[in-house]
C-alpha cells in the first residue's frame, strides 16, 4: 500500500459559502448590517480597547516602591509605652504597632495625632519637627532621627 492509495474514512464536509445567492435569500443567514454582515470582518480585540482608554503620557511613570513611610501616631505612643521608655523599630514591631513589610521593617515617621504627656526617647525614627517639638518640651530625646519634616 502507497500513500496515494491512502482514503479517509470519514467523508469531507465542503464548506458552505453563504452570501453568493443560491436559497439562503437575501442576507445569506448574516443578518442585516453592521460588521459581521460584512465579507472580511474582524472584530477588535479586547486587549486593544484596554490600550485605548489608558491615558498617553510622556515619559516613563510607575508608583515608588520604597520611601513609604509607615506612620505612627503620637496617641499610639501614650498608650503603648511608659515614661521614660526607649521607642525604636524593634519594639514598634513588638508591641504590633506596625507589620513588616517582605520580612524586612519599613522607614516609620512619627507624626502628630493625640496628645503626648509622658517623656520618651525615641531612637532610629523619623519625626515630623511639630513632635520632635513636643518630645523635646517634655524632656524626651529625639535620637539619630532618619528624616526631619
Amino acid at each position: 500500500m502507497d500513500l496515494h492509495n491512502l482514503r479517509p474514512t470519514i467523508k469531507k464536509q465542503s464548506v458552505k459559502r453563504i452570501g453568493r445567492g443560491g436559497k439562503r435569500g437575501t442576507t445569506s443567514g448574516r443578518g442585516t448590517k453592521g460588521q459581521k454582515s460584512r465579507s472580511g470582518h474582524k472584530i477588535r480585540p479586547a486587549s486593544r480597547d484596554m490600550m485605548v482608554k489608558i491615558p498617553k503620557r510622556r515619559g516613563f511613570k510607575f508608583k515608588s516602591l520604597v520611601n513609604k513611610f509607615a506612620v505612627i501616631r503620637l496617641g499610639d505612643l501614650e498608650n503603648n509605652f511608659g515614661l521614660g521608655e526607649k521607642v525604636s523599630p524593634k519594639l514598634l514591631k513588638a508591641k504590633g504597632l506596625i507589620v513588616t513589610a517582605k520580612g524586612a521593617l519599613p522607614k516609620i515617621k512619627v507624626l502628630g495625632g493625640g496628645q503626648l504627656t509622658k517623656k520618651l526617647i525615641l531612637e532610629g525614627l523619623a519625626v515630623s519637627q511639630p513632635v520632635a517639638e513636643k518630645i523635646m518640651a517634655l524632656g524626651g530625646e529625639v535620637r539619630n532621627p532618619k528624616t526631619n519634616g
